[in-house]
């Protein structure tokens, strides 16, 4: 396997185990971490190294859900309430098809995943459970990756498959009814299969694909696909299309995360060993073009817009690394400054706004189940800060 070329499971994996190492002092930076946001006041640290950092935002962090296992994507539904995909814990299933190579291989599976909902209040309940999910040779666990709306109807996204020790179950996108009940839409697996990208990464290669992220635009839904390296558009009725191709534009860039404002802006995680700065946001048209738009971050996992139609970009380990204690936020302002939103968080997986206008985070989704959803407040002053260019594609910053 070439030394520099190392998969997104793989750095995923290697977080975990760098986790896993550390355990005895989880208590303590923990702690540390509840005692650097929650409920405080954040002064974002200036970075003359790869950022232009706009002054500091006044924002108040809480942890609005703690001991949530292996948070992922979460989305606000229309009842108010915030859904969250949770990866599970796997199981002890083994299957006999290919798999990806070891260290990260074998996979086993189970059917431990779920997708809960979070009340205005705090309060958790269960959604849907006994959702397929994987553990790989060196514990990193999958299973539902993310979540949305189309109207009234839940949609999840699953990393399953015969590769992932789940053979009753492809890679999908599923439907999940008012019951708990759920039904595979679209089989992400067989698509993968059938339509291959113009240049995977032989020696890291998930057959079944690792699905990490799912929006809705104008009632279809959009995924992005890190392993293989693409976007593809999903109808209500199950048909698939590949909106771009990015290994055969980029190479192995690992693209995980995806929002949409007039066009679509893709976040990168990049091949382990993290290289700080090293990941961009991609804007890519409806129909498929694509280019490099904002450069200087490392490890997205998440984009999103505020109301304000500022870019909000998700680093899960800013320092390189894996590094715990790294992750951040950082907004792209209209002005085309750039602020540090908050930090310090422990290898973030996902975030989204919600009616309120708060920053809902799903933290420690990586590593120890003992993850969390924060909330962040802006003041009023924020949300008023750098109001006088609204444009969401803004071709001062295209490159």
């Amino acid at each position: 396997m070439s030394k520099n070329r190392i998969k997104t499971s793989l750095f995923l994996v290697l977080s975990l185990s760098l986790l896993i190492s550390c355990s005895k002092n989880n208590e303590l930076t923990n702690q540390s971490f509840q005692d650097n946001v929650a409920g405080k006041v954040i002064q974002p640290v200036k970075d003359s190294r790869s950022l232009n950092v706009n002054g500091t935002v006044n924002a108040s962090v809480s942890v609005f859900a703690p001991n949530i296992a292996f948070p992922r994507g979460l989305k606000f539904g229309p009842d108010g309430y915030l859904y969250v995909a949770l990866a599970g814990f796997g199981g002890t299933n083994s299957t006999e098809c290919t798999q990806v190579i070891p260290p990260v291989g074998p996979y086993k599976g189970g059917n431990t995943a779920k997708i809960i909902k979070i009340s205005p209040s705090g309060t958790v309940s269960t959604v849907a459970d006994n959702l397929p999910s994987q553990v790989n040779a060196l514990g990193f666990t999958s299973g539902v990756s993310d979540v949305e709306f189309i109207g009234d109807n839940l949609y999840a996204l699953l990393v399953a498959g015969c590769s992932h020790g789940n053979a009753d179950f492809p890679s999908s996108v599923i439907k999940v009814k008012r019951d708990g009940t759920w039904a595979v839409i679209a089989d992400l697996s067989t698509y993968f299969h059938n339509n291959p990208v113009a240049a995977p990464e032989a020696d890291d290669f998930e057959p079944d694909g690792d699905p990490y992220s799912l929006i809705n635009v104008r009632g279809d839904l959009y995924s992005i696909e890190p392993n293989h390296g693409e976007m593809v558009k999903i109808t209500k009725g199950g048909k698939i299309t590949r909106v771009i191709d990015f290994s055969a534009h980029f190479g192995h860039i690992v693209p995980t995360s995806v929002a949409f404002h007039g066009n679509f802006f893709v976040g990168n995680l990049r091949t382990f060993p993290l290289v700080e700065g090293s990941s961009s946001i991609y804007k890519v048209t409806p129909d498929g073009e694509a280019k490099v738009w904002a450069t200087g971050f490392t490890g997205i996992l998440g984009v999103a817009f505020d109301k304000q139609h500022r870019i909000y970009v998700l680093e899960t380990s800013a320092g390189g690394g894996p590094t715990p204690n790294t992750g951040r936020v950082v907004r792209i302002n209209n002005n085309n400054s750039r602020d540090i939103i908050v930090e310090n968080l422990f290898f973030p997986t996902g975030m989204t706004f919600g009616p309120d206008g708060a920053l809902y985070i799903s933290n420690t989704g990586f590593g120890p189940p003992t993850g969390q959803i924060l909330k962040v407040v802006f003041n009023h002053e924020d949300n008023d800060k750098d109001n006088h260019d609204h444009r969401g594609d803004r071709n001062d910053h295209d490159k």
